[in-house]
């Protein structure tokens, strides 16, 4: 009874922070960058990227806070289930973790530091600009970052609700 609590609740949490992470990287970032760019602002992309830290920061904490979360549960709600399945679920999340405190603690930490040392918005900045390229680069891996905490967040959703729908996955 306590190990179907667990699951659910472990499978709501994913759950939230998935959809999230989705509505943010698909609908948020974007729209926020192309409403402040369509205002004709001079400094529309580091308006934008501004918000879009401080929401980031708020998924990030959260996927890493909540990954850890799940591990300890994981440890104990599993202990019935086959070696493997049991390992691949904490891999996922252990790749969850590790993957969302990169991005916040790590990326977005340097990103920022970039940004003021530019002490200009980065709008001003010109594209050949050491600094910005290195931006640039930091961006897209913290994008990739997200892009696989997102899955293997997915792969442990799956993995939890098979178990939840009592499919024969533990030991006879």
């Amino acid at each position: 009874m306590m190990e179907k609590f667990l699951r659910t609740i472990s499978l709501l949490l994913l759950g939230v922070w998935l959809g999230a992470a989705i509505f943010f990287g698909a609908a948020v970032a974007p729209n926020l960058f192309d409403v402040l760019r369509g205002a004709d602002l001079p400094n529309a992309n580091a308006l934008a990227g501004s918000i879009v830290t401080r929401l980031l920061a708020i998924i990030n904490r959260g996927g890493f806070e909540i990954s850890l979360l799940l591990l300890v549960i994981s440890f104990f709600a599993t202990r019935g289930v086959k070696p493997l399945l049991r390992f691949a679920e904490m891999i996922s999340l252990t790749i969850m973790a590790i993957m969302t405190a990169l991005g916040h603690w790590v990326i977005a930490a340097r990103m920022l530091a970039l940004r003021t040392a530019m002490q200009l918005p980065i709008d001003q900045i010109a594209p050949t600009d050491p600094r910005r390229a290195a931006f640039e680069n930091l961006h897209r891996y913290s994008v990739m970052m997200m892009g696989i905490a997102m899955v293997a967040a997915l792969a442990a959703f799956l993995m939890i609700a098979t178990r939840l729908r009592g499919k024969p996955d533990v030991r006879d």
